[in-house]
């Protein structure tokens, strides 16, 4: 199904796709991410609070999504 390795997290759930009530918004973690130099292939929209999500690759070309499918955690 994929030409290569794929790995994806989802901030925001449980192993059975419960909601935690605070976690790392995926939009923090973009930034994270950025600030230490890290090239990603597609951003989330740094002007939402809801669904997002982000991709990078891995050094061996693997890629990588960061997907939150429930909106950020209210602090």
């Amino acid at each position: 199904m994929f030409e290569k390795n794929s790995l994806t997290f989802n901030p925001g759930w449980t192993p059975m796709k419960e909601t935690l009530k605070d976690f790392q918004d995926v939009r923090e973690l973009q930034r994270t991410l950025k600030a230490r130099g890290i090239k990603l292939q597609t951003e989330a929209d740094e002007k939402t609070d809801g669904p997002a999500s982000f991709t990078l690759v891995d050094p061996d070309g693997n890629p990588i999504l960061v997907d939150q499918h429930v909106p950020k955690p209210k602090r």
